[in-house]
Parts: structure tokens; sequence; C-alpha cells
């Protein structure tokens, strides 16, 4: 398995039948930066160009009746034999409402195996002959529907291009962001030091680096337990679990 390193590209390729949308998005920020400096290597392959058709079709009706169409076996499967020709250690990822929640763990675990192939579906869908034989894994942002795949692609390529090594300035920061840690991120504050009646924390005016850490995290917890209660029950399980492992005695609570 290719493992993306400081000397090895991410390289990720995104089927799409709006090619356009993905590289103007794509040519800015930090994941442009990212491309520019040769840290993450994007391709997008367009199924119209594997029609057989004057008006390049890449969808039929749905058999059974229904509104909306349904994009088509063949087109789609052209263009991912393509796609794997290109990265042939590549999962195929289908980004759909029926897929798993996407989180930070997948990031990080596409992150390290250096290639992905992201299958942007437009109309009601796709066939799902396509999912069954081509794709590996189907991933969800949410549940909601939006009209094409192609933006749940640029929030994957984002999420992962940040792990990538030397892809942010600062080597901590992707460690430091929300859910890298199990909770959400604490509250960051810039200059002035008042504003309008409001101060930034005394404690991060001190320059003891302990108690700022301490306030951090203090603060990422409360903020998790009031915003998402769910993952913060979830990382008080695996806090629990750790402190079993280490043969602690700390009921876990940090209430």
């Amino acid at each position: 398995m290719e493992v993306a390193t400081a000397e090895t590209p991410f390289h990720a390729v995104i089927v799409t039948i709006f090619p356009e949308l993905i590289e103007a998005v794509a040519s800015v920020g930090v994941f442009g930066r990212a491309v520019e400096r040769g840290l993450v290597r994007l391709e997008t392959i367009n199924p119209r160009a594997y029609t057989e058709d004057r008006h390049q079709t890449v969808d039929g009706k749905a058999y059974g009746g229904g509104p909306g169409m349904v994009m088509k076996v063949g087109p789609l499967r052209a263009a991912l034999e393509e796609a794997r020709r290109r990265c042939p250690e590549a999962k195929v990822i289908y980004l759909s409402p029926q897929g798993a929640p996407f989180a930070q763990q997948k990031a990080e675990a596409c992150a390290v195996q250096g290639q992905v192939i992201l299958l942007a579906g437009r109309y009601e869908g796709i066939d799902q002959r396509l999912i069954d034989r081509d794709v590996d894994e189907q991933w969800s942002l949410g549940d909601y529907v939006l009209s094409g795949g192609e933006m749940p692609a640029l929030v994957v390529l984002d999420a992962v291009a940040r792990l990538r090594p030397g892809v942010l300035g600062d080597e901590g920061s992707a460690e430091a962001e929300s859910f890298s840690a199990g909770l959400l991120d604490f509250p960051h504050y810039t200059r002035p030091e008042e504003i309008d009646g409001q101060r930034v924390p005394e404690v991060l005016l001190s320059g003891d680096h302990g108690a700022i850490a301490a306030w951090r995290q203090a603060q990422a917890e409360a903020v998790t337990r009031r915003q998402r209660p769910d993952l913060w029950a979830r990382w008080q399980e695996q806090q629990q679990r750790a402190e079993k492992r280490n043969g602690g005695s700390g009921d876990g609570s940090h209430e």
C-alpha cells in the first residue's frame, strides 16, 4: 500500500460529470496550496468521455417507474476503470446519503492510505449494479440530500489534505483541531485583549503553558458536553476503556 509521506503526494481521483466544479473550488485555500506545492495530486474523470452517443448520455429512466433519472453503469464503470489504472491501490468511495457517516477517523485512514477514488453521483442516484460490483465503501456527510456528490467529495478532500504531511504550516494544527482527540475544539482569541467590554481570558495572557493547556482541555470538555452530548458520551467511554487498560482507578466522569 502506498502511504502518504512528505515524499509521496496524496493522490485523489474524482469521477464526476462536473469536473469544472471540482477544479474551481480545489484551486483555492489550503487545498489549492497543497496542490501547487506538489503535496496533493488531484485528477478528475468525466464519465461523459466514455459514452457512445452524440449526446454523451450518462443517465436513463428508472426501471419500475418513478421520478428522476438514474446514472448508467457503462460510462461510470469505464471511468472507474481508468481511475483504478491511475490509482491502482485506492478504494472507490461513493458519496451517498445511504453511506456510513464520514468522520475524522475515516479522514485519518484515508490520509495514511495515500490514494482515494471518489465517485460523485447525480440525479436520483446510481444503478445499484455499479455499487454492488465497483464500490468499496459509501460515505455520507449527514442525514440530508444534496444535488450531487461533488461538494461532499470536496469536503472529504479538504479534511484529508489537512492531515497530509507539510500541508498545514504548523504540524501540530491538525492534532489540536476538533475531533482529533475525540472532543470539540476549545475557544480561540486574538488581538486586541479587550473589545466592546469583552476580554480575553486572563489565563491565556499569563504565559503559564501548563495552566493554558489545562484551561483549553477543560474548555474542550465543556463545549463538547454542551454542544454534542453524543460525542461527549463516546469520549467518556473511550477514557474509561483507556483507564481500565492502564490499570487506573478513575471513574472517567470528568463532570
